[in-house]
């Protein structure tokens, strides 16, 4: 029983000194994790960096396009003497492309202009 303790004892010094030489099998793992966080880390980065370009770029052509389509052409007020002669030029059977060139309108002003006034005479 005298030996037992000092048996134990030298062991354990035994087996701390040659902790001390053994290579951590859990090294090389923590190693490989810790580039694999370093590149995810980088590569999230570049990403974030790239999307925040191509918003800028996105809010540089929204805005282009807001200003070209949420400001409508305002709708032009086209005088009664040109309906009128429109719609004279149009009861003669001139073609509406015609009256189109003449009158200076569009051809969906011209038929808009027709349809309107054709809507307001009644035949009595």
């Amino acid at each position: 029983m005298e030996y037992i303790v000092p048996g134990l004892l030298g062991v354990s010094i035994l087996l701390f000194i040659i902790s001390f030489f053994i290579k951590d099998p859990y090294k090389e793992i923590k190693n490989e994790l810790d580039q694999f966080s370093m590149q995810q880390i980088q590569e999230i980065y570049q990403l974030k960096r790239k999307i925040k370009i191509l918003e800028e770029e996105l809010l540089i052509d929204d805005r282009d396009f807001q200003t070209a389509s949420s400001y409508p052409e305002p709708k032009k007020e086209i005088h009664a003497i040109i309906k009128n002669q429109v719609w004279s030029l149009a009861q003669q059977g001139v073609s509406i492309s015609q009256i189109a060139k003449q009158s200076s309108l569009t051809k969906e002003d011209v038929k808009n202009i027709i349809n309107e006034l054709s809507a307001g005479v009644r035949y009595e």
